[in-house]
């Protein structure tokens, strides 16, 4: 697999063998042992040029998987065999990276010291997408509701949402809202297509409130969405924890319908965890949110 990447990046035998330190001879025949295991070619070849097959290209993805997996297997054991666990990758979406994360990386850190760990901002879509890719381990997502089949999920936590507004608003005063009380609003959102699942939550929430869940303006980041509420383009609906991002000109009010939370959910593809550092993200996170989260 190693060797048929290299041919299929480099598009050139020679520079593929310098690469790989090895004949280019010894490349051609272990390419085409590969094909004859495979029983199909995967490369056209002229005396000048060198192309993927439609099996090439189909290979191409897999083989790249494969491989990833097989550095993973072999860190892996590296750091058994030095009495570590890990690294583990973690994937976050953005919104949890204000309290949660920093919790559990700070639990986990402690508890294994020289455990590894690898963190990327990811939507809750792109996280799925990289466990099936195993290029994460564990996913801290939004609004998993029915995860796919090949998905585990553990709830770790429901967080209030709460309405940011411009300081102006007529509202702005009060401390606390209904879902109600937003009707004839405009909201300021995620685009549904990066973020469905937050979206879908919220717009399903002001629907059975019986509040029109009209959009004005659009937006991909947090900051940005709160940003633009204070430009007074609209309000936003947010989880609490984003409270903490002092913007100028935003007020935020709490919610008190009781359906009004948004939960967080420890993702990991099922039976291909590390089942003892899953467990420490599950105990860690119960222990650092406490009774009634």
């Amino acid at each position: 697999m190693r060797y048929f990447v290299a041919v299929a990046e480099e598009m050139h035998f020679n520079r593929a063998a310098s690469r790989l330190h090895i004949a280019q001879p010894a490349l051609s025949q272990q390419i085409q042992q590969l094909e004859r295991e495979l029983k199909a070619q995967l490369f056209v070849r002229t005396t000048r040029s060198v192309a993927l097959t439609d099996a090439g290209r189909a290979l191409l993805p897999e083989a790249r998987r494969v491989l990833a997996g097989a550095e993973h297997a072999r860190a892996a054991v590296e750091h058994a065999a030095a009495g570590r666990l890990g690294p583990l990758r973690i994937g976050f979406v953005g919104s949890a990276a204000l309290e949660l994360v920093p919790e559990l990386v700070l639990g986990l850190t402690a508890r294994r010291p020289t455990l590894g760990l690898q963190l990327q901002e990811a939507t809750t879509e792109a996280v799925i997408e990289a466990l099936r890719t195993d290029t994460m381990d564990v996913g801290l997502v939004r609004e998993i509701g029915q995860a796919p089949k090949d998905i585990e999920t553990q709830e770790l936590v429901r967080e209030a949402l709460v309405v940011a507004v411009p300081d102006s608003h007529r509202l702005a005063s009060r401390a606390g809202v209904r879902l109600v009380d937003l009707a004839g609003e405009g909201f300021v959102v995620f685009p549904r297509h990066s973020v469905s699942r937050l979206y879908d939550h919220i717009a399903a929430l002001c629907q059975r409130a019986g509040v029109r869940f009209h959009v004005t303006q659009e937006a991909v980041q947090f900051p940005t969405i709160l940003g633009l509420v204070a430009a007074r383009t609209g309000i936003a609906v947010v989880p609490a924890p984003l409270q903490f991002l002092r913007i100028p000109g935003v007020r935020y009010l709490a919610l008190s319908d009781e359906d009004a939370v948004s939960t967080v959910s420890l993702i990991h593809l099922a039976g291909r965890a590390d089942e003892a550092l899953i467990a420490e993200c599950r105990e860690t996170a119960a222990r650092l949110r406490g009774p009634g989260h």
